[in-house]
């Protein structure tokens, strides 16, 4: 089978995000299974091939590597002229063969960026816990991550990523959604902040 035949056997699904800055792109196959990437410049993308090529493409200003998605933010432009070089770049990328992120795939050192009170460990592993299971996944559905970051006092950070960074809906996500449903299971937490 030649390139083109190949090409045209790959269907790469796009997905408006409440983020209307950004764009998710399914292209049907793993991105980074088991984990995340969020790169702001070319320069943070040095270790993904993919990512590198994106930012090529003028106005694109964030690349985010979900599971099985890839979301795409422009700083301007307009998607219908964007969305073909991002396309053509994505199928390009699975196609070569080349590895999503060079070297070893895992989350880059999460753990030496978290803070929180030893003390607060039990509490700590609930909040995360519910946000595995019941935040993440809806909001992998809309193109972003949110991801803990800290605790303290009885506030949680957290960090926005993908199309909920800079998402006009995040605050309220936030406040109405992740603070309520954190407060009625942790009785712990006052607060939830982005960071």
């Amino acid at each position: 089978m030649n390139t083109r035949q190949r090409k045209s056997d790959m269907f790469i699904q796009t997905e408006a995000t409440p983020n209307p800055a950004t764009l998710k792109f399914l292209p049907g196959k793993p991105v980074l299974p088991g984990t995340t990437r969020e790169y702001r410049s070319r320069d943070e993308a040095a270790e993904s091939p993919l990512a590198q090529s994106l930012f090529g493409v003028k106005n694109v200003a964030g690349v985010f590597l979900g599971q099985d998605f890839i979301t795409v933010s422009k700083s301007g432009g307009e998607w219908q002229h964007l969305k073909p070089a991002i396309l053509g770049l994505i199928m390009d990328h699975y196609l070569s063969g080349a590895p999503m992120v060079a070297g070893e795939a895992g989350e880059p050192a999460a753990g030496a960026s978290e803070f929180f009170d030893a003390a607060d460990g039990e509490t700590v592993a609930t909040i995360k816990n519910l946000l595995d299971t019941r935040v993440r996944p809806a909001v992998a559905q809309d193109g972003g991550d949110i991801t803990f970051h800290g605790f303290r006092d009885g506030v949680v950070y957290l960090n926005m990523k993908g199309s909920c960074a800079g998402c006009p809906s995040s605050t309220a996500t936030l406040k109405h959604g992740i603070e309520n449903l954190l407060r009625h299971f942790v009785p712990e937490v006052s607060e939830v902040r982005p960071v």
